[in-house]
């Protein structure tokens, strides 16, 4: 855990009593703060009470005597409308601030020069965080990964010289981290996402641009409007730039070549990496995760060789593009994190000769905005609530089945893919749906994939 020292002796209120809420309240205790925490949930609050934390209802305290109030991602701070404690802490001229702050103001003051690599875009942002910290690792650097990713960034290591820290950030954190200042700040892309919490485009775009426009470097993906906006506007105000394309050829920045990987300086090229036979870091997507994390890496002196052999030895995050295992010559893949048709788009235009296995609780639109991957599909075999319409969709141009749940639809699309006459046939499950009609999340429905598919006969061990 880090210590936060930046408010010793001063009385902080921590709301949401969640992971890192919790986390939050006894890293300002360890650095001498006064603490006092609270949530809406009685359950929570009881839970931190029997843990030794003081709770009060911040309705009834006194906050001329409050130095900060540290408030959750979850909750909202501006859209729809803030939360009572954010209103009450505004009112009373209190500062906002989440756990990244925290983070932010207590590396500023170890005076540890603690590298930070901090990552945020509407997608891709896990990958990209966890293959940049897995090249650091890889090339026998201290690299500490958390954030948004799943450890609190106050759960982290403390600060020290050669540790390089390695952060995904949301657009939640960030609107909670004025002071946020990346060694390298990464922006892979932005679209629409979470209006419900930012109100508009601009706003959402917006506080996606803070991250890296407070960044020493400036790594920006410029594949849509919104970031191609803000590496201009972030080079006009004299920070170093670097873009990244994997739909066009820059004169300057990195851009993806088919497989490679290719850095431009003045209109000169270089291959600096390939990705060709790295099937977790297989399609466009990964291409640009890829190269910003090489873009980020080379600004933190890694070398190319070790650049390299890390790429090939990425493990993949689960549920996302995870290769679980082959049978001969059909691959399995396991894209449970594909809640909606965008997300599976990414995944079926990743492979040909597709026995994709789809449905579940479905989103608005359906999948008819897949329709020019359909080609690629040899059949479907369909799940879950969504299944007669998914089915409807695909009438007379995909063959389809109703497998109605996972363990049929596997058993089905593994028996057609081992007979198919595909030279790499896929068993791929990117349902575009939530899960929520047959699993609690998308993690328990790609574990109950992997299950399946590991306990097929002459199944190889999972593919890495």
């Amino acid at each position: 855990m880090i210590p936060i020292t930046t408010f010793a002796g001063k009385t902080v209120a921590v709301f949401g009593l969640g992971k890192s809420g919790m986390l939050s309240a006894r890293a300002l205790i360890e650095g001498g703060a006064k603490v006092v925490v609270y949530d809406d949930n009685e359950k929570s609050v009881a839970e931190a009470r029997a843990a030794g934390l003081n709770t009060q209802d911040l309705r009834k305290l006194d906050w001329s005597q409050v130095a900060a109030l540290v408030l959750t991602p979850g909750v909202p701070l501006t859209h729809p409308a803030p939360h009572w404690a954010a209103a009450l802490a505004r009112q009373a001229k209190v500062e906002i601030v989440g756990d990244i702050e925290l983070f932010c103001r207590e590396r500023a003051k170890s005076g540890a020069q603690s590298p930070l690599v901090a990552i945020t875009g509407t997608n891709g942002k896990s990958t990209t965080t966890a293959l940049t910290a897995h090249l650091i690792a890889s090339a026998g650097r201290d690299a500490q990964m958390g954030g948004n990713i799943g450890v609190p960034v106050l759960a982290l290591e403390p600060f020290a010289p050669a540790r390089v820290y390695v952060l995904e950030v949301s657009s939640y954190q960030i609107d909670l981290a004025p002071s946020l200042n990346p060694t390298v700040g990464i922006l892979l892309n932005v679209s629409e996402d979470h209006l419900d919490r930012h109100g508009t485009m601009e706003n959402y775009a917006a506080i996606k641009e803070r991250l890296v426009a407070g960044a020493d470097i400036a790594v920006i993906g410029v594949d849509d409007d919104w970031t191609r906006a803000a590496a201009e506007r972030i080079e006009r105000a004299g920070k170093k730039v670097v873009r990244v394309s994997v739909v066009t050829p820059l004169r300057d920045g990195f851009y993806a070549e088919g497989s490679r990987i290719v850095r431009a300086a003045g209109g000169k090229a270089e291959t600096v990496a390939d990705l060709a036979g790295i099937g977790s870091l297989r399609g466009a997507h990964n291409a640009q995760n890829a190269a910003c994390a090489i873009a980020a890496c080379l600004a933190l002196g890694l070398d190319l060789a070790a650049i390299q052999k890390g790429l090939a030895s990425f493990p993949g995050l689960a549920h996302r593009m995870q290769q679980v295992g082959a049978k001969g010559k059909v691959l399995f893949v396991n894209d449970s994190k594909a809640t909606n048709a965008d997300s599976a788009a990414k995944a079926l235009a990743s492979f040909t000769d597709i026995f994709w296995i789809a449905g579940g609780k479905p989103k608005t639109g359906g999948i008819a905005s897949l329709a020019e991957f359909f080609p690629r599909i040899a059949k479907a075999y369909l799940i879950g609530e969504a299944a007669a319409d998914f089915a409807k969709t695909l009438a007379g141009k995909v063959p389809a089945e109703i497998s109605v749940t996972l363990m049929a639809a596997v058993d089905a699309a593994a028996r057609d893919a081992a007979v198919s006459s595909a030279k790499e046939p896929v068993v791929l499950l990117s349902p575009a749906c939530a899960s929520f009609d047959q699993y609690p999340n998308f993690e328990v429905r790609g574990k109950a994939f992997i299950d399946l598919v590991l306990a097929i006969p002459g199944i190889s061990s999972p593919i890495t």
